[in-house]
């Protein structure tokens, strides 16, 4: 992720998008200063909120990696992505300054239907938390222990 973001800032900030699939698949550069789909980009608030949730969410990551059961490695796989993901956006909100503002690199864009508007950018990283979090619901659904029942 930080890879491709550094080249997205390289090749991408200062030049015209790049068509990789006509109709379907470019990269773009775009600068979120906000989170998906550009959810409070305009608050002033909202790069210490975003990394106040991204810490929590990877310290919450970390308890339930200790308390997985170890029979079961697509846990450690869902978490393992969901926290690389959360990570590599984390780093660009302590270290990416565009026009004077904190944000994360965004560049993959995908049109999901022909002549429909694009999909709002987004990064490996992003990629990287969205299939967590798919992989971690199933787990969690057929893993979990269930809790202790009281008397």
């Amino acid at each position: 992720d930080l890879w491709t973001k550094a080249w997205a800032w390289e090749h991408l900030r200062t030049q015209p998008g790049r068509e990789i699939v006509k109709d379907f698949f470019y990269l773009d550069f775009a600068f979120n200063t906000g989170s998906a789909f550009g959810f409070l980009r305009d608050a002033g608030w909202s790069r210490l909120f975003f990394i106040a949730i991204t810490v929590a969410a990877l310290v919450y990551m970390a308890r339930l990696a200790m308390t997985l059961p170890t029979r079961a490695g697509s846990g450690f796989v869902a978490i393992g992505l969901i926290a690389s993901g959360a990570l590599g956006n984390l780093h660009d909100r302590f270290v990416r300054v565009f026009l004077d503002q904190y944000g994360v690199v965004d560049f993959i864009q995908i049109y999901y239907a022909q002549g429909s508007p694009a999909w709002p950018n987004f990064n490996i990283a992003d990629v990287a938390l969205v299939i967590g979090v798919i992989l971690l619901i199933p787990f969690l659904m057929f893993h979990a222990e269930p809790a202790p029942q009281r008397a």
